[in-house]
């Protein structure tokens, strides 16, 4: 992936770090199944300058940002973590200069603020390399033996020194493949290297331990069943904070679902600070909670309008040729393209501004100093089930009200409210699982039932409005408005399903026994 406007590209890297043998040397790997060749590419010397900020909050993330110069991709290279046991990053490739590149600096902003940026450690490996090449000649995997000197610029003088072995997967090879050249290198007694990184290790090495959190203090440890209602629920603000800033880098790259999963991370913070309120105080989280019900709708602009569009491209291509009247296809890309201009833009507008900067710093100064209530202290299995079964209630009493209206708009906005109380009774069913155990389990799917049914109706609301538009549209310009009124009708039928099915799934989600399960 490549972004030409900036002159950045990313790959997705698969490798394995290990620690080399006694000897420092690289076993025979011309034996490894599916391995036709292992070519020498000879040796590089790479000189590579890691930049955080003094309080290491990249480390902390496990996100690298260095300066390379030697070897065939010198430049800046940030690598963001996807899944750290798998060891799978994406790496993003931006050209040599002096300072940080533009677009490197906004994918870490979320984790920096308007913290500088300054070289905290300097790499400096001779690398030799080994191509394992198929019958093809195809690259299977590059694996390079590295002997680093590691150098501390900030924090300390301290240095040290190691060699490593690397393998890193081709493109185009089979994962599998790095289990078999794993199997080799342990029969020449060669193991897994306890770091993630050169960085994590040399930072290690030369005076520090791991970082900390931006409050200074250590990693909690996650809550176990004993531990009071309070740890509970900060575990999971916590995890929620993690999600928004995972996602940051992801939107601003236009990642696939990435900005449906950042503003669900919202959502659930806010939805949160509400179900609990008994133990953080109000004062406190609902000023916070407006920010993020503004973050949320902000993102939601462009994520609505994406939603929407599948689901009338799907609609649309489910009708008969010989039914879609006018130029159907091309009014539907023309106001499908008009919502989306310059939306983009404006939510990287979004995330570089001051209000959302201050909003992570509020989430984070929240979870430094949380402000509990005396119900914090209480045991989690009295207090978490008082606040889930209150947003029951508040759900059965939408529901009850929107089952007894008759068809139509008064409808449509009480089955609405019930969606989003739905929603609210999902995520405190959740926050609760580590504490409660699968009878939270239980009632966040059978939230999530309801929440998806009411979901469904509401989207045929949001799309009947969307094809009355272009049906207006389309009948001002002189083209036919048939085939709109066509779909229109088989979203009020979608919807009145969905009525129909209402009663029946929520008889199963409000069944005494659900509730009873929770305790407290």
């Amino acid at each position: 992936m490549a972004d030409t406007k900036h002159g950045t590209a990313t790959h997705r890297e698969i490798e394995r770090k290990y620690d080399a043998g006694a000897d420092g040397g690289l076993p025979d790997l011309s034996g490894v199944a599916g391995v036709a060749d292992v070519i020498d590419k000879g040796v590089a010397d790479l000189d590579a300058v890691y930049y955080d900020t003094a309080d290491q909050r990249l480390a902390e993330a496990a996100i690298t940002l260095r300066r390379r110069t030697g070897g065939s991709d010198a430049g800046w290279h940030l690598k963001l973590p996807v899944s750290l046991a798998d060891g799978v990053r994406d790496e993003i490739h931006a050209p040599l200069s002096d300072d940080v590149p533009r677009p490197l600096a906004g994918l870490v902003r979320s984790r920096v603020r308007d913290t500088p940026l300054v070289p905290v450690v300097r790499l400096r490996s001779a690398r030799a390399v080994r191509h394992l090449v198929d019958g093809s000649g195809t690259l299977l995997a590059e694996v390079s033996v590295d002997g680093v000197r590691a150098e501390r610029l900030h924090g300390g003088p301290g240095t040290t020194a190691w060699t490593e072995i690397e393998v890193e997967l081709g493109e185009t090879a089979d994962p599998e493949l790095l289990d078999k050249v794993e199997k080799k290198l342990r029969k020449a007694g060669v193991r897994r290297s306890t770091s993630g990184s050169k960085l994590a290790r040399a930072l290690a090495e030369t005076g520090d331990a791991a970082p900390a959190g931006r409050d200074g203090r250590a990693r909690p440890q996650a809550p176990g069943t004993d531990d009071p209602a309070g740890a509970h629920v900060l575990a999971y603000l916590r995890e929620q904070r993690d999600a928004l800033l995972a996602m940051d880098p992801a939107v601003r790259q236009d990642l696939p679902d990435s900005v449906h999963q950042m503003r669900v991370a919202t959502r659930r913070l806010r939805s949160a600070f509400k179900t609990y309120r008994k133990i953080l105080d109000r004062e406190v989280t609902d000023p916070l909670g407006e920010e993020l019900k503004w973050l949320a709708g902000e993102l939601g602009v462009d994520r609505d309008r994406e939603v929407l569009t599948e689901r009338l491209t799907t609609a649309l291509a489910d009708v008969p040729r010989t039914l879609r009247l006018g130029p159907v296809r091309a009014r539907l890309r023309i106001w499908s393209i008009a919502g989306r201009a310059g939306s983009r833009r404006k939510t990287v507008a979004v995330l570089d501004s001051p209000r959302y900067l201050a909003l992570l710093d509020a989430v984070d100064a929240l979870l430094a100093d949380p402000p509990l209530r005396k119900a914090a202290a209480a045991p989690a299995g009295n207090a978490l089930p008082k606040a889930v079964l209150k947003d029951f209630d508040r759900l059965a009493a939408r529901v009850d009200h929107a089952l007894a209206l008759a068809p139509g708009e008064e409808r449509d906005t009480a089955m609405h409210e019930a969606r989003k109380a739905a929603k609210r009774a999902r995520y405190a069913g959740e926050a609760a699982k580590p504490a409660l155990g699968r009878p939270a389990k239980r009632f966040a799917k059978r939230m999530k039932a309801v929440q998806s049914i009411l979901g469904e109706h509401q989207d045929s609301v949001v799309a009947r409005e969307a094809l009355r538009n272009l049906a207006v549209q389309a009948h001002a310009a002189g083209e036919s408005a048939y085939t709109w009124g066509l779909l229109y009708g088989r979203e009020e039928a979608a919807a009145a399903a969905r009525e129909r099915e209402l009663p029946e799934v929520w008889a199963r989600a409000a069944a005494p026994k659900v509730r009873a399960a929770l305790g407290g």
